[in-house]
């Protein structure tokens, strides 16, 4: 419920001032006597107790005349969203080397998959108008997820990731094609791939490059994500003496990264770190924005 015209409702300041007028006319006598002793012995009249009914009535009646110049009105609201979405499918490496623990969340070392886990889960919880897909690989390459408006199924595959799931090479033309697969027969305003690796590219048939080129073919757009530390990463290994850390060279293969998002028209970018990586995933966010309209039809009944 709400009032058309509610200032109208400071009317109601003038019925104090009537009352008071009223209370003061009626009080103020007109007639004098010498003594009301005599009155005073009379029983008290039933109209007495009926005295001030009638400025009651009238003060409630001009009360509910200014409610009904505010216009009460009941009634409901009705709302539409016109999206255009973007379907987006997220390629993630699951190979052996995602185990590197050169990421760090709150100061604990964390491998590289269990980070990246966690900043995607982040990155679709923000696409609510977006079609997502997953599709993992390594070895392989193969769907964990095909696109779905359903974000909270998204994220139940995404926790059942894990490193060797797909084996432990790096077939990342294989990733593409079946990312590319998925998306190239849908019609969307956008449709956009997003890569995450940190190694080269080792195993499949199909390269990257060639990949990347039937991406652009279909319209579809690749961002490439290098993940890793510069240099040497650490890795927690069992030996005879217990578990230790062994530093391993990175061979991240960053040109034919740049070249699969040149050649889609895309973008490559560079996570070093747990920040770094938030970062790279907040800025594709804001790249690939949905065209949200949005409709609001009320319908009001009058009440006065």
């Amino acid at each position: 419920m709400r009032f058309e015209n509610s200032w109208l409702l400071l009317l109601g300041v003038i019925l104090p001032f009537i009352i008071y007028h009223y209370l003061k006319r009626n009080y103020a006598g007109k007639l004098k006597f010498s003594s009301l002793n005599t009155l005073k012995q009379l029983p008290p009249s039933k109209s007495v107790y009926l005295r001030h009914s009638l400025i009651v009535l009238r003060s409630l009646c001009i009360l509910l005349l200014i409610v009904a110049i505010a216009r009460p009105q009941s009634g409901k609201k009705t709302t539409e969203i016109i999206s255009e979405g973007v379907d987006i499918m997220l390629v993630l490496d699951t190979s052996g080397s995602m185990q590197a623990l050169d990421f760090e969340i709150e100061g604990e070392r964390i491998n590289r998959l269990e980070v990246v886990k966690k900043v995607v889960a982040d990155f679709i919880a923000g696409r609510e108008n977006d079609r997502l897909g997953m599709v993992v690989f390594a070895d392989q390459a193969f769907t964990q997820c095909p696109l779905t408006l359903d974000h909270g199924v998204m994220l139940e595959f995404l926790d059942k990731v894990q490193i060797g799931m797909a084996g432990d090479g790096t077939a990342i033309g294989s990733a593409i094609g079946t990312a590319v697969k998925r998306l190239k027969d849908i019609k969307a305003k956008s449709k956009v791939v997003i890569l995450l690796t940190d190694g080269r590219n080792n195993s499949g048939r199909l390269t990257p490059e060639k990949a990347a080129e039937i991406a652009h073919k279909y319209g579809i757009k690749i961002y490439t994500i290098g993940a890793g530390t510069k240099g040497q990463a650490p890795f927690l290994v069992n030996s005879f003496f217990g578990k230790r850390y062994v530093y391993q060279r990175v061979d991240l293969d960053e040109d034919t990264l740049k070249q699969i998002a040149d050649i889609s028209g895309g973008q490559y970018f560079r996570a070093t770190d747990t920040e770094s990586l938030k970062k790279i995933y907040t800025k594709i966010d804001k790249m690939e924005k949905s065209e949200v309209k949005v409709k609001e039809y009320m319908e009001y009944n009058e009440l006065f």
